[in-house]
Order: structure tokens, then sequence, then C-alpha cells
């Protein structure tokens, strides 16, 4: 599932905007399509225009009943009457979408013999300072066995003093089990979520475990314009997706 929503607060229109030839949203939906991993991939919109730019180019695109606060939960009404088990969050901004990441995110609920796991999601490292401390870039910190502990768009964790500090950025990508995701959206917004406008906190104020997968995959969100003059210069680069 897709969740993609036509405004945008920092770059209104962007996964309609141009990316090499074809619209962001298109391009990440192909991407999530092409890794083979899913029985349906489907782009959840409250958008005519991106559901149509779907449909008419041989996409599969659900039109949302409700407005609703979050992608999550856009894809909980529209997967509450459907008979899955796990289901994917593509986020419509991430057109670099990798099948090897996806194929990680999926085997952790496989290995889960205890069904600890309520969620899984992807986190990359990162070494540059001006990107740790870009608020655009989330960051996660985890407990020893890789179970998120908290996410912000500060740099956590703090460096007191110069040490092995190190960071990771949150790629938003999820996996959740069904029920996991229709308990989410029965829950308030906490004020730790309204603060850092991040819908994440929600899981862990809650007690819902998510597991962090560790990825290499390049995460080029389109979040600001800036970001799509470097996809473009990736993709005519001949950068594979």
């Amino acid at each position: 599932m897709i969740p993609a929503r036509f405004e945008a607060s920092r770059f209104p229109g962007k996964l309609m905007k141009d990316l090499a030839g074809k619209t962001v949203i298109l391009r990440t939906y192909e991407a999530t399509r092409n890794a083979d991993l899913f029985d349906e991939v489907y782009v959840v919109t409250d958008s005519e225009i991106i559901f149509d730019e779907i449909i008419s180019n041989g996409g599969k695109a659900i039109k949302s009943k409700m407005e609703h606060e979050s992608g999550s939960d856009r894809i909980a009404e529209a997967i509450e009457n459907m008979e899955v088990d796990i289901v994917v969050n593509v986020q419509g901004d991430e057109p670099f979408t990798k099948k090897e990441p996806l194929i990680k995110l999926l085997e952790v609920f496989k290995e889960d013999s205890k069904n600890e796991i309520d969620i899984a999601s992807l986190m990359l490292k990162m070494e540059d300072k001006a990107e740790i401390n870009n608020p655009n870039n989330v960051k996660v910190v985890t407990d020893e066995r890789n179970f998120a502990m908290y996410f912000s768009r500060a740099a956590i964790p703090y460096p007191r003093e110069e040490s092995q500090a190190v960071y990771f950025k949150h790629i938003g990508i999820y996996a959740f089990r069904k029920e996991a995701l229709l308990k989410f959206t029965k829950l308030p917004m906490n004020r730790l979520e309204a603060t850092e406008k991040l819908e994440n906190i929600r899981f862990l104020a809650n007690g819902l475990k998510v597991k962090m997968v560790k990825t290499d995959q390049m995460a080029i969100g389109i979040d600001t314009p800036e970001d799509l003059e470097k996809a473009n210069i990736l993709f005519k680069n001949g950068a594979d997706i």
C-alpha cells in the first residue's frame, strides 16, 4: 500500500512533479510493483489527480472514503475488510525503493516465532553531519535487539562528549501486522507525536513493538524541491531503482 496525498506542507503537489519523464508517485508505484514481492500493490489516495494518474498508467488505486491525519490511517481504511496478514506501507515520495530491503523487512516476520513484532521498518546509517542535523531526516535509536526506543527529527543520541555515537535515519517503509495497524488508527495522538509531527512515536507510546532493520539502500525521499533535483540527477546518471 502506497498512501498518497496531493497536498504537502513542505512541497505542495510533489507526488505529481516530473521525475525523469514520469511523476514521482508513478515512479514509486512502479518500483514497488517491480519488486515482485506482493500479492497486490495499490496507491491509496484522497486525490482525484493522483488516482487518475495511477489508473491511467495501468496501475491499481483506491480512493479514500474519509479524511485522514496520516498515511497509516489511510491504509487502515483500505485494508480493514481485506484478507491480509502483513501490510507493507511504502511512502509515495520514495521512488528509489528497492527489492532487497523489502525482502529483509518481510523476513523478520518469518523469524518471529513468538509474535513479538507488531511493525517492522528500515534504518540507514548516517555519517554526514549536515544530514544528521537535517530535521527532514528522521532519526531512530534502538535497543540491543534493534527494537525502536525513540524517533526524532533531532540528532539523537546527543554526543555530550566526542564519542562513538552512531546515527540511523529512519526510512519511511513499514510492514504491519494487520491487527497492529487497525489498533494504531484507534489510538489518540499524544504530546510527543504532536510535537515532532511523527506518527511512528504513537506506536511506541502505546506499547507496539517496532523492529528496525538495517539497510544500505540509497534513501532519497522527495521532501523538498532540492531533493527532486538530486533525484533527477541520479536518474540521468543511470541510477537503478
